[in-house]
């Protein structure tokens, strides 16, 4: 029975492909499958508390996480954000740099930390396609770091919200059509993450919806109407 519920877990894995498994060979697959577990966590669950001991790595399958950490003076700085199919956690180190918490609902496939790098030590392949992946990872968000510092208030917002519906798994009624997606963030999590206040990012997000760029449902829902007119400024 367990043979079958790990393959199952693997089956039925909704970002395979683009997860590091997806690039995974038969046997380190099975290394994996005796490790992986299925883990649900509701919005503001913490899956990692910064400086608690590392305990646990994994891919996350669906929903929005958030990288985080605790200035000096006890604010909460957003540092970076996850979204499926990203790898969670940093093997090989004992000890969390971030806190890592829901923005909704998420599931994830979990690994045991220690067990998770004796299976990197004995398949030397995953362990560099985890490594191309990390430096992979490091190289955006420093692209993203130098283009958040040249951009306007206009365009962060933009660009911002072009990539959550990309990443997050939005929906769309026909292949070209719209995309519609939840904004996992509050208005006030925008501005920290972008560097803005939280009212120029209402600002800037009356201006689109004024613009007929974005549609806005409800206290979340967001539609992309036009994607020229919300990377316009």
């Amino acid at each position: 029975m367990a043979d079958f519920d790990n393959a199952r877990i693997c089956s039925d894995c909704a970002v395979r492909d683009r997860a590091l498994c997806g690039s995974l060979d038969d046997s380190e697959l099975r290394a994996l499958n005796t490790l992986g577990r299925r883990r649900r966590l509701s919005r503001g669950d913490t899956l990692i508390w910064a400086g608690d001991e590392s305990l646990i790595c994994g891919n996350l399958l669906s929903g929005v996480m958030k990288l985080s950490v605790s200035t000096v003076d006890g604010r909460e700085q957003t540092v970076g954000l996850l979204y499926p199919a990203d790898f969670v956690g940093r093997p090989y180190a004992e000890q969390a740099d971030f806190s890592v918490t829901a923005l909704g609902d998420v599931e994830l496939c979990i690994f045991p930390r220690k067990a998770f790098e004796q299976v990197l030590q004995d398949h030397a392949r995953m362990e560099r396609l985890l490594l191309q992946r990390t430096f992979a990872a490091l190289d955006e968000a420093r692209a993203r770091m130098l283009a958040l510092a040249r951009l306007s208030a206009a365009e962060k917002v933009g660009g911002f919200l072009l990539d959550m519906a990309d990443r997050s798994g939005g929906c769309r009624a026909t292949a070209f059509g719209p995309v519609t997606f939840d904004l996992p963030l509050t208005r006030g999590e925008m501005a920290e993450a972008l560097g803005l206040t939280t009212e120029t990012v209402s600002r800037q997000l009356t201006r689109l919806k004024a613009k007929k760029a974005i549609a806005l449902h409800g206290a979340r829902g967001i539609t992309i109407r036009d994607r020229d007119l919300v990377t316009g400024g």
